[in-house]
């Protein structure tokens, strides 16, 4: 590089320097601040005690850690699958020529603005029993049961995803839509010609063309669904028995409910690994599969 541009770029680095100060003290400044909070015992009360490993051995040991890292695994089990593919099948929906193009974007698309707060109540109040809106709906159509959706670990699980789902599946959504979008016509005119049936034109453009965007979504869904906290603690508090308490709301309790700092960023910092190496294995497969 010339002297020349060498000091043309060295013109951006005032513009770059408030970020630059901002990311050091609110992302780069607090990672390595809860690494060392995780080596010791600490509450707000009392002084920080160093006991260096002690957290990470505890952690190891301890059953509710393992009880909701696996309720938080089966919560990413049941939604990435799901999403994908009904995201998938709504973009395909909502890119058709028709009339109704614009309702479907908007009505996909307007559940994933309201908060977790709103999206909370109104699960509520659908699944609750006897007058639950749900319930009414099954009793209308002459289904005498009475399901109690959030006292049962079944029933309680369905309800999580299928809200979930339906709170975040529009902005998903969106992004295939982009991407199918982007897909140039010409090759639909050309398979036409060639005598290419509706299914061949999607099997063999529309998918491989929205296989990038895919692994996008994917990799987000995941890492959203490991990170699972408000709807859960606000639907069903994690029950019943705990049944559905995701490692965030354990996390949570330990360390606010319990005053248990320490022990709480070792928690936080076995997601945190867990979540980068998922990624890491992501991104790694997706360069082999470009390559």
């Amino acid at each position: 590089m010339n002297k020349k541009a060498w000091i043309q770029d060295m013109k951006a680095i005032p513009f770059l320097l408030p970020f630059l100060l901002a990311y050091l003290i609110f992302t780069i400044f607090p990672i390595f601040k809860g690494l060392e909070m995780s080596l010791y015992d600490w509450n707000l009360v009392r002084k920080m005690e160093f006991v260096g490993l002690e957290n990470y051995a505890e952690m190891v040991q301890d059953p509710n850690f393992w009880q909701t890292l696996w309720n938080t695994t089966l919560f990413v089990m049941l939604t990435t699958p799901t999403m994908v593919l009904l995201a998938l099948g709504l973009s395909l929906l909502a890119n058709l020529n028709t009339k109704l193009k614009t309702f479907f974007r908007g009505s996909f698309f307007i559940p994933s603005i309201l908060s977790v707060a709103v999206i909370s109540f109104l699960a509520i109040f659908m699944l609750q029993p006897y007058t639950g809106l749900v319930n009414t709906v099954l009793q209308s159509i002459g289904i005498d049961a009475e399901p109690f959706w959030m006292a049962d670990k079944g029933l309680a699980w369905v309800s999580i995803v299928v809200v979930t789902l339906w709170w975040s599946v529009g902005f998903n959504m969106i992004l295939f839509l982009t991407s199918l979008q982007d897909i140039p016509d010409a090759l639909y005119e050309a398979s036409e010609i060639d005598g290419a049936s509706r299914w061949k034109q999607f099997r063999y453009i529309t998918l491989p063309q929205l296989i990038p965007i895919g692994r996008v979504v994917i990799l987000l869904q995941i890492l959203a669904s490991y990170k699972v906290f408000a709807q859960i603690l606000l639907i069903t508090g994690g029950g019943p028995g705990g049944a559905t308490r995701p490692l965030i709301q354990y996390i949570y309790e330990i360390g606010f409910t319990q005053n248990n700092l320490g022990y709480a960023a070792t928690m936080s910092y076995a997601l945190f690994f867990i979540l980068l190496i998922l990624s890491v294995i992501q991104l790694k497969n997706q360069r082999m599969e470009e390559k």
